[in-house]
């Protein structure tokens, strides 16, 4: 996620309570994108480092557990920067203007003069960060699927490229023959099946072998997947997309919330900041005087409704609306209530860690170690696939 500073409810409901799920179920990697800012805010950085250190408090605050997930800063991980420099070096320049987020961003920031590489380039960028910890699944809403696709064909293109290390069939029988013979007779069944007539569930089955194999390295897997395929050794897997729920998170003038429409709800405004934000916004056009009756389809306080209320409440408010049996501050009243109770455990969390700054820098320090661990071991393969381990 990008440093924006404090973070807000659409924040919390499209991205945060998803990787609150995943944390438990998947190793995870979550990381500040700090250089990524820069893409966009390079003119002025000073603003960066108070926004992701509140960043960072908003996501512990709202449960990201440090000691289930590796949570760092992508800058103190160098190695992004060293691969996104190599996977530039064989990246064609037409595979990046084709990003349909390129034109798209250029427009709606008009003001500001992105015709600079890091803007061009910051979905390779992207892609590096995933690349370098081998990532499976990227979790991404609809508009960011091409941004993954982006990667698998990067990631593709290396192994094509750099893959074919010298005797490369021959490192692969040997490391077919240490599955086991049944194992590596069915490895070699699969793999005919679909090479030769291209059958996808010999493929799949061959996969799901390789996986299952205790007794064979990780070099040896990799080079046995890019066997399997007729390539070469696949030294970055190739990610899939992980479908999120787009959010339903309205601002509170009716559209996306969002900084830039200064239509938030920020997870630490006061009690008294959110329920004063909530009983002045707007509502139907038609209720002028308290007897109007109301159309909730027009109102941005029942989209409200939609995220937080009970079937039951939602009724109520549908119904005296319709009926001009209840006033827009009543039907506002349930709303206010429930924003409250979802965020006062929040912000108890995060006065916790407002007040301990050196445990949270603590918390990140330890996970960029881990972080650099995993993708330093990336970049030795790298290097070592491109000749550039000198000894």
């Amino acid at each position: 996620m990008r440093p924006t500073g404090r973070l807000h409810l659409g924040h919390y409901h499209g991205v945060l309570k998803n990787w609150l799920k995943l944390q438990y179920e998947y190793e995870c990697f979550f990381f500040v994108a700090d250089w990524h800012a820069l893409t966009t805010h390079y003119e002025d950085p000073t603003i960066i480092p108070e926004s992701v250190w509140d960043m960072v408090i908003d996501w512990l605050a709202a449960g990201i557990n440090h000691g289930e997930v590796k949570l760092f800063i992508q800058s103190r991980v160098p190695e992004h920067a060293e691969l996104h420099l190599l996977l530039s070096m064989i990246t064609p320049l037409g595979w990046l203007e084709r990003v349909p987020s390129y034109k798209d961003q250029q427009e709606k920031l008009k003001e500001r003069d992105l015709a600079t590489y890091g803007f061009l380039g910051y979905p390779l960028l992207q892609a590096a960060d995933i690349l370098i910890y081998k990532a499976g699944l990227v979790p991404v809403g609809d508009d960011q699927v091409a941004h993954v696709e982006l990667t698998r064909e990067v990631a593709r293109r290396f192994n094509h490229l750099f893959g074919r290390e010298p005797g490369f069939e021959a490192m692969a029988e040997q490391a077919r023959k240490k599955m086991g013979k049944k194992a590596a007779k069915a490895y070699n069944r699969y793999r005919q099946a679909y090479q030769e007539q291209g059958d996808q569930e010999a493929l799949q089955a061959a996969r799901a072998l390789l996986e299952g194999q205790q007794n064979i390295t990780v070099n040896d897997r990799e080079r046995l997947f890019g066997y399997l395929e007729g390539m070469g050794r696949q030294i970055l897997p190739e990610p899939q997309p992980l479908l999120t729920r787009a959010s339903k998170m309205p601002g509170l003038d009716g559209q996306k919330m969002s900084k830039s429409y200064a239509n938030t709800i920020s997870l630490r405004d006061t009690p008294e900041a959110v329920e004063k934000a909530i009983r002045t916004m707007p509502t139907d056009t038609n209720r002028v005087r308290r007897n109007d009756p109301g159309d909730p389809d027009r109102c941005p306080v029942w989209q409200f409704h939609e995220v937080y209320s009970t079937e039951e409440v939602k009724r109520w408010a549908a119904e005296g609306c319709r009926s001009a049996g209840i006033g827009c501050i009543d039907c506002k009243q349930p709303v206010i209530e429930a924003v409250l109770q979802e965020l006062t455990p929040i912000q108890e969390r995060a006065r916790e860690f407002e007040e301990q700054p050196e445990l949270v820098r603590n918390i990140i320090a330890e996970g960029c170690e881990e972080a650099r661990d995993v993708a330093q071991e990336t970049m030795d393969e790298v290097r070592n696939a491109m000749s550039l381990n000198y000894r």
